[in-house]
């Protein structure tokens, strides 16, 4: 049948390619002159099975607390006069209990393990580069307490299959030899040596690429401005181009992966996402051979910042700022991030030519994306993935791929309008 779906970041432009896998005629919609132009665009790089902890934990809301009114802080909230933005934050209050805290952490680390299975296989089937580095992921803490934390962390992990392994300083230093310069001092870390890291953007160009080498039609430039109903499915899809006309398409089955705006989207059919944009940072540093920058993939615990070498490239990105739909960079909170670069790395790469990028993350309280059914019979959902969205596209596109052609997904995770 024909598929249409809405979005063309990593998550979209996956989940097109796994519905053409499975037989389907897919059509993408976005309203960027290119894929991957908006979220995916310059994210941190990492796909991470060691770090399914969603923000939303027992610890969270302490630190939330301390971090009010600190520019440069890993989460900040700005209150805004809107409602949208309290339901999400009281909700991820409820989410941080320690029994909703596991069992989303179960879901997640499920949908990332399949997750990782279906980019090896991709990439094994189509040779695609993205430079992808499997040299895993190094969590690093600064902070002897949330060190204390970390056998808990390592013990889940392995219970769901996921090998970590805990490393004190000097074994972190002979991991990464980067980490000798740095003025931070570290006390041991969370070691991931299955995880990878690369970058999304020339991923979702490249896989963008084949499937449109492979029947897949993209409609790049076309905004998705309403969905029109009846009978309790889904009929068309009003959509205006660039040069402002506009149009109707109809399809037999409609995905939404919108990120942020899905819920724009649907809000109009009544169809309320627990979604709300969380803005990130990033800056990307160039470097080159006199440069000292990492090799395998760092992750900042203290100040929630990772780390991922990308060719000639250091992308170092994080925080997260409750402040609306605004993706306009904060001088204060690009500033912060680079110089918690150079001091971990301080000849990571001449910081006059670094460049600066926000864009905003589609985050549910609980971390768990939206995947499956809606109220509409031929509407289905793949959005919500907030700081998860490279990590958890494959998987999430081959179970939704699965669900959009009457078959059962290969793994248990709490989709929604159940999989039949």
């Amino acid at each position: 049948m024909r598929v249409t779906v809405l979005g063309a970041g990593v998550v979209g432009v996956t989940t097109a390619w796994y519905l053409a896998e499975a037989g389907h005629e897919v059509v993408v919609v976005d309203r960027q002159p290119q894929p991957a132009r908006e979220t995916s665009y310059a994210n941190g790089g990492q796909i991470s099975l060691s770090h399914a902890e969603p923000w939303a934990n027992p610890q969270a809301p302490l630190k939330v607390l301390k971090w009010l009114g600190r520019e440069d802080a890993p989460l900040l909230f700005r209150p805004r006069a809107d409602p949208a933005q309290w339901r999400w934050g009281l909700s991820f209050l409820m989410e941080c209990l320690p029994g909703r805290t596991r069992t989303n952490t179960l879901a997640i680390l499920s949908l990332a393990k399949y997750s990782g299975e279906r980019l090896r296989a991709l990439r094994a089937q189509t040779a695609i580069e993205y430079d992808a580095l499997a040299c895993g992921i190094l969590h690093v803490f600064t902070d002897a307490r949330e060190f204390s934390r970390v056998p808990a962390r390592a013990r889940l992990l392995r219970e769901q299959g996921i090998e970590a392994e805990i490393l004190d300083a000097d074994q972190c230093l002979r991991l990464e030899p980067a980490l000798a310069e740095s003025r931070v001092p570290i006390v041991g870390g969370l070691f991931g040596p299955d995880d990878e890291s690369g970058d999304a953007r020339l991923f979702t160009e490249k896989l963008a690429a084949l499937a449109d080498g492979r029947g897949v039609r993209f409609l790049l430039g076309h905004q998705a401005a309403a969905l029109e109903t009846a009978r309790g499915q889904v009929t068309g899809l009003r959509v205006r181009r660039s040069d402002e006309t506009e149009e109707t398409l109809v399809s037999d089955a409609w995905v939404v992966c919108l990120g942020s705006y899905s819920p724009l989207l649907l809000n109009k059919l009544g169809e309320r996402l627990p979604i709300y944009p969380v803005k990130g940072y990033s800056i990307t540093v160039p470097t080159d051979a006199s440069c000292l920058a990492p090799t395998v993939s760092i992750t900042d615990e203290e100040r929630k910042l990772v780390f991922s070498r990308l060719g000639n490239r250091l992308r170092v990105a994080g925080t997260a700022e409750l402040t609306g739909y605004d993706s306009s960079l904060n001088a204060s909170r690009c500033e912060a991030i680079l110089n918690r670069t150079l001091e971990f790395f301080p000849r990571a790469g001449d910081r006059s030519q670094v460049e600066f990028w926000a864009g905003l993350r589609p985050a549910t309280p609980g971390n768990v994306p939206l995947i499956g059914r809606t109220r509409y019979r031929n509407l289905f959902l793949n959005t919500g993935h907030g700081t998860l969205g490279w990590t958890l596209s494959c998987g999430s596109a081959a179970a939704l791929a699965a669900i959009v052609s009457g078959r059962s997904p290969e793994i248990r995770f709490p989709f929604r309008g159940g999989i039949a």
